[in-house]
């Protein structure tokens, strides 16, 4: 019970760090219920990500989702929010080489990632 009600108040606290930060990154944490230890995990994902590409290894949009789905279960199966999470981290300057080599062949992410 009392590890519940930690576990509980250090998602409410996190909560309320990300409505503090107000950014476009953590409005999608916050609107999709991310927790800080899901966040932890998202940014060493890609740092893993990143280390792939840097050593020209091949990472793929599928095995990538398919890890996003194990750290936050409560969006298993949906694309969106993997895409969202990547595309956000892209346009905000980080680890952008890692969305540009999971998507940038989706026809979908063409135009966005052709703008100047």
């Amino acid at each position: 019970m009392e590890q519940e009600l930690l576990k509980r108040l250090d998602f409410i606290e996190f909560r309320q760090e990300l409505l503090f930060e107000d950014t476009s990154l953590s409005r999608l944490l916050f609107e999709c219920n991310v927790t800080r230890e899901q966040y932890k995990e998202i940014m060493d994902l890609f740092d893993s990500l990143r280390a792939k590409v840097y050593n020209k290894e091949k990472i793929s949009s599928a095995s990538y989702e398919s890890k996003i789905y194990e750290i936050v279960p409560q969006h298993a199966g949906d694309y969106h929010f993997a895409e969202s999470i990547a595309q956000t981290l892209h346009e905000n300057g980080r680890w952008e080489e890692v969305f540009e080599a999971l998507y940038s062949h989706a026809l979908k992410f063409q135009s966005y990632l052709s703008k100047p």
